[in-house]
């Protein structure tokens, strides 16, 4: 089964419109199945090329001429998994400038082997998308609105990704397997990582702290290197697609929180099988913060995909009063705070009456789907 994903539409509305379509995203995610479904459409005009592949890697070390006779009369060419090309910044540029009639679309499963080799080269030259795991808003093909709400425990536990959901068995296996085998392969390879152990270990004390503040002098303590170089592998591993930051929101009141930021996992079956717990709900005790990581998850989905410009951040005073999740738009504030069961919300006196300009939604598994739908 397919499910077709919601920027589809939008990176068809840009082919043969003069710039290079490049679509980042995490491996396993679908981005082979999104251009190959774009492929049927061109089927007459279009090339797909796998860079895994030895022989199609030789291909960009040819001159422009060696590769436009290679093409041939193909006008939409589909170069999966770039970032395995040498100099692929450099390689796209040559075919955009010497064979300016083709439409090229590449695929990259990690922003620091892909984006850094384009931004120079391509600057002004490109359009450029994300594909995160599935998102609630796809998974609307499939199931009805109640559906989602009976299964949302599910998604939670599992993940995202289209294998795991697409699957009727051997979940738990295959998450597994993709957690520790494709969460890795590019970190390890990226800066010649040599040290599985303490990535491991850094990966498993990021998990176990997923709605909390993380110090990074904490977390080299856990790992035993030095805080450096907890940054720095923090920094691979969001451009892995693994995870990523929300800094705190502040206009410097004096009791605000400035400077500790929050991880999140951009799938929430990758955090859990990371630590070995696919357990139920009614078997966990962090079901506030994977409730809180899952939906900030599909929130973020959901802006990016409706191509909706916000910052976002959380809100923190060094009196404990917090605000979940934020998005600051030019003349609003939208506040969310994220409750599995409750329906009470209690909103910090200081928040509401320092940032007047803000509105503020609990967020429960009742009405959800609320905020990620419409």
């Amino acid at each position: 089964m397919i499910i077709k994903r919601l920027i589809q539409d939008d990176i068809e509305k840009l082919i043969f419109k003069g710039k290079i379509i490049i679509i980042y995203g995490p491996r396993q995610v679908g981005k082979t199945t999104l251009i190959k479904q774009i492929e049927k459409k061109y089927e007459d005009i279009s090339l797909y090329l796998n860079c895994d592949e030895p022989d199609i890697k030789e291909i960009f070390s040819k001159t422009s001429t060696e590769i436009r006779s290679f093409f041939g009369q193909k006008k939409l060419i589909l170069i999966d998994e770039a970032q395995q090309i040498k100099d692929i910044g450099h390689s796209l540029k040559l075919m955009v400038d010497s064979i300016p009639d083709i439409q090229i679309i590449a695929t990259g499963s990690s922003s620091f082997e892909l984006s850094e080799k384009v931004i120079e080269p391509l600057t002004g030259r490109k359009y450029e998308f994300i594909l995160y795991p599935l998102s609630i808003l796809e998974l609307r093909s499939l199931y009805s609105d109640i559906e989602i709400k009976r299964l949302v425990g599910q998604f939670i536990i599992y993940g995202m990704y289209p294998e795991i959901q697409l699957a009727s068995e051997n979940r738990s296996r295959n998450l597994i397997s993709i957690a520790n085998s494709y969460s890795y392969k590019n970190v390890l390879k990226f800066q010649n990582i040599k040290n599985p152990d303490v990535l491991e270990k850094l990966l498993k004390a990021l998990a176990l702290q997923i709605g909390n503040q993380v110090s990074y002098n904490e977390l080299a303590e856990i790992t035993g290197v030095d805080k450096n170089t907890v940054s720095n592998y923090i920094r691979i591993l969001e451009k892995a697609f693994i995870i990523y930051r929300l800094t705190p929101f502040s206009m410097n009141l004096r009791n605000e929180i400035k400077k500790l930021n929050k991880i999140y996992f951009i799938d929430t079956g990758i955090r859990n099988a990371l630590i070995n717990n696919l357990n139920s709900f009614d078997l966990r005790n962090d079901v506030g913060n994977l409730w809180e990581n899952f939906w900030i998850n599909e929130r973020i989905k959901y802006l990016r995909y409706k191509n909706i410009q916000s910052n976002t951040y959380f809100w923190r005073t060094k009196q404990s009063q917090e605000i979940d999740f934020i998005e600051e738009y030019a003349n609003e504030i939208k506040a969310y705070e994220l409750k599995w069961n409750s329906n009470k919300l209690k909103v910090p006196s200081s928040f509401s009456e320092n940032y007047k300009n803000s509105k503020i939604n609990l967020v429960n598994r009742e009405n959800f789907l609320d905020f990620l739908t419409h």
